[in-house]
């Protein structure tokens, strides 16, 4: 069977879409100075065990890298371990209850057409400009209660983020290394700065949104920084819609690549919620996650010193080989998928009910009003420029027989 990487000519780093596997599931890389994790149950014990496993990781981090990290750190819930990490996610898990998320549903098929009605009658549509990146962007700035009609700046500060994701040497830094640190840390702070006006405006001007909650929030009976709040939802705002944005595509890439489970979901859209965790576990969107060790720790069949910088790619986790029969094989069917696309332990997704929702609606309407939906086979998809990232920044798809 034809791959997608060989199909599509993924990112060339990606080395398990190609229907392979470590024969090490612990690997120290000496020219980047950190050790990767690539097996599921390696994976599993780094992402459940924060004591050991720290996700703290700034402290590892060179300046020369990041030299504005420190402003970034405060408030950011994927960077903070227990017990402030628990603290400062009750804030916001009343956002992302089930009713809560279920009762986005309507809302969600309201914006899905609302987008789809702009390519009705056309004979092709561009999926991420058209709706897989505005509709999950939308959502969460209207739950945050930012103007989502801002979202073209909010893709440009992005995509530089995600041009420059790429993994960096610990040891030595490049002069392309030092520029992308430079452009990543421009457009952090422009994000930052947007942020930050709309948080003194909600000081100023209460509403009925998280925002508000947020600078009103208390922990301990002490009320947020300005940079908690900040950062808490530069967070929310950038994971809220990168995970769904990539699902859409992938999914659809996914259906297309295999005609006959596309066939079979067009007939029993009760397959949909599967199709979609397979599509989770066989393309994962955030193909790496890092973390810090406290202590020496054996891992792997390797012994770890503390404060070494991990990096767990659990894209390669989800093809192991030794936790999931045919890895290589898209199988929505499948009875055993437990894919940690969406992580494990305390810093699972918050969003991931979210971004399933929103995956399931919005796909159930593009094939209900698209039967014919199909790529453009004179036009190949383009994905984001980063082995930590598995998604299409393009995908023309035509619309008509």
């Amino acid at each position: 069977m034809t791959t997608i990487a060989e199909t599509w000519g993924v990112h060339e780093a990606q080395f398990w879409l190609r229907d392979e596997f470590p024969a090490d599931p612990v690997r120290f890389d000496a020219e980047t100075g950190m050790w990767n994790v690539y097996g599921h149950a390696e994976a599993l014990k780094t992402l459940s065990d924060p004591k050991v496993f720290s996700s703290d990781t700034t402290r590892l981090i060179p300046k020369e890298i990041s030299p504005d990290k420190d402003l970034f750190v405060e408030g950011n819930l994927l960077q903070m371990d227990p017990p402030d990490h628990k603290k400062l996610r009750t804030l916001v898990s009343h956002a992302f209850t089930p009713k809560v998320v279920a009762d986005l549903e309507p809302r969600i098929a309201a914006l899905t057409n609302e987008l789809l009605d702009a390519v009705d009658g056309a004979d092709s549509m561009e999926l991420v400009t058209h709706l897989a990146y505005p509709l999950p962007v939308i959502v969460i700035a209207e739950l945050l209660g930012i103007p989502a009609s801002d979202r073209d700046l909010f893709k440009e500060w992005v995509d530089t983020l995600l041009r420059n994701s790429q993994q960096r040497s610990l040891i030595k830094q490049t002069e392309e290394d030092k520029k992308a640190a430079e452009e990543t840390s421009a457009q952090v702070k422009n994000l930052v700065n947007y942020l930050s006006e709309h948080v003194d405006d909600r000081r100023r001007n209460p509403r009925e949104d998280l925002l508000t909650k947020l600078v009103e929030a208390e922990v301990d009976g002490t009320k947020l920084t300005q940079n908690e709040v900040v950062n808490f939802a530069n967070v929310l705002l950038l994971a809220g819609h990168i995970t769904t944005t990539m699902l859409l595509g992938n999914t659809v890439l996914c259906l297309d690549s295999h005609p006959d489970e596309y066939r079979r979901v067009r007939a029993d859209r009760t397959l949909l919620p599967a199709t979609i965790e397979e599509s989770l576990r066989f393309l994962s969107p955030f193909a790496l996650v890092a973390r810090a060790t406290t202590t020496e720790v054996e891992l792997g069949g390797q012994t770890i010193p503390a404060d070494s910088m991990l990096g767990i790619w659990v894209a390669a986790a989800n093809r192991d080989p030794r936790t999931f029969t045919d890895p290589g094989v898209f199988d929505p069917a499948r009875a055993h998928n437990p894919h940690l696309a969406f992580g494990r332990g305390i810093h699972f997704c918050i969003g991931a009910p979210l971004a399933r929702l929103e995956g399931k609606t919005a796909l159930n309407i593009l094939l209900d009003r698209f039967p014919d939906l199909r790529t453009d086979p004179a036009v190949p998809p383009s994905f984001i420029p980063s082995p930590h990232m598995t998604g299409v920044n393009e995908l023309r798809l035509l619309l008509k027989p």
